[in-house]
């Protein structure tokens, strides 16, 4: 029962915040043409963040849970955004993945990018740390800690690397989080799943994009659930299968792949506006 409170309330929560955003003064500056050519609002990030943060929170079951889902979620969602918004300058372009904002940075800019990851990976170690870790060596609990931290940005750097087209975010964050909501704990799941099932159907209408805001926050929520439910041998595992999936990202396109397994581009495709309509 818990857990389906959880759901509604990140459903409910999410309606209302993309709704409030669409209607508000500055809403045009969150438009975007996507890879169809149409014109999209970004509304749907925030819309995300705010919807999967507050229910996440009030399903985590402790204040420390909760604490570490509103860390993740709100700064991986704000980071989010303000790349969205300031990375769409001309200037801010031309810098393209870690190599490029380091790059930036010798060269004394500060790029939108570099603020992104530096955000979400403090989120992520302060995160971590609110988890915590049960080993009884500070040594344990420290690798615990920075584990959990690689776990929870890494979750959500890859969701980001596959918003690339409408629903495909979403779609692999259910594949991830629904066994995640399942038994204790699952709260945190549940409502970041909740919120994003509630934006899906605009998503694939191609009405909304989710953008680095709704990604970066939807992957940074489901890696909480996934530390928080998980020890060191877990925890391990999973930031080796991010971190290897992070690697294969630099040399081999994602969509280039699902394009070419039937099975994925069935899937992907699920749901999706026609191209031609």
């Amino acid at each position: 029962m818990a857990t389906l409170r959880s759901f509604g309330a990140g459903a409910a929560v999410a309606r209302a915040a993309l709704a409030w955003i669409r209607r508000d003064q500055h809403a045009g500056a969150l438009e975007r043409t996507n890879f169809h050519g149409r014109t999209v609002t970004l509304a749907g990030g925030p819309a995300l963040a705010l919807g999967a943060t507050t229910a996440a929170a009030l399903g985590a079951g402790s204040g420390r849970l909760a604490a570490a889902a509103v860390t993740a979620g709100a700064v991986s969602g704000a980071v989010g955004l303000y790349d969205d918004i300031v990375g769409n300058r001309p200037e801010q372009k031309a810098a393209k993945g870690f190599a490029g904002h380091l790059g930036a940075l010798r060269e004394g800019r500060v790029t939108s990018g570099l603020v992104k990851i530096a955000g979400v990976g403090a989120a992520g170690l302060v995160a971590g740390a609110l988890i915590g870790s049960d080993r009884p060596s500070r040594a344990g609990r420290a690798a615990d800690v920075l584990l959990g931290a690689g776990v929870i940005a890494g979750m959500a750097n890859l969701v980001n690397l596959l918003d690339l087209r409408p629903g495909r975010a979403i779609k692999a964050g259910a594949v991830i989080g629904a066994p995640l909501a399942v038994g204790r704990r699952g709260g945190i799941a549940a409502g970041t799943l909740g919120a994003s099932a509630a934006l899906l159907p605009d998503d694939l209408g191609e009405e909304i994009m989710l953008g680095d805001s709704g990604a970066n926050a939807l992957g940074a929520l489901l890696g909480v659930a996934l530390v928080a439910r998980s020890g060191p041998a877990g925890r391990l595992a999973a930031l080796a299968v991010l971190g290897a999936l992070t690697a294969a990202s630099e040399k081999v396109s994602f969509t280039k792949v699902i394009q070419d397994t039937p099975w994925l581009r069935a899937v992907d495709e699920l749901g999706r506006r026609p191209p031609q309509a």
